[in-house]
């Protein structure tokens, strides 16, 4: 997926999501438990119950848009924390998610503090 030009935000919605639900269920559920504007410049991610599929919404300037991606093999990986309702992430963190990634597990080199070279 290439991300919109107008998007600033990207934001996972951290709840279970019936895909039953298109455009209008989504926006509803981005305004009244997101707390949300669904007209903001943000990509709203929802994963179905067994992380095999996802909904990416966002406003074109022009109408609502909505993108859909069902894996055939494996699952998505979502945040751990149930505590969170919504988790942002920026756009390469969007690439790695939606290619396989556990962007919440990648975990940098441990930094290294020295006092002199041997």
């Amino acid at each position: 997926m290439i991300k919109p030009e107008h998007i600033d935000d990207i934001l996972i919605y951290n709840g279970v999501v019936d895909f039953r639900k298109s455009i209008d269920g989504l926006s509803s559920l981005v305004q009244n438990e997101l707390n949300e504007n669904p007209f903001s410049k943000t990509l709203f991610l929802f994963f179905s119950r067994n992380r095999r599929k996802v909904k990416i919404l966002y406003w074109d300037q022009s109408g609502f848009a909505l993108w859909y991606k069902r894996l055939e093999k494996n699952k998505f990986n979502r945040p751990k924390s149930k505590d969170l309702k919504s988790l942002v992430i920026n756009d390469n963190q969007l690439r790695m998610l939606l290619v396989g990634y556990d962007i919440w597990k990648m975990k940098p080199h441990e930094t290294l503090c020295y006092e002199q070279v041997c």
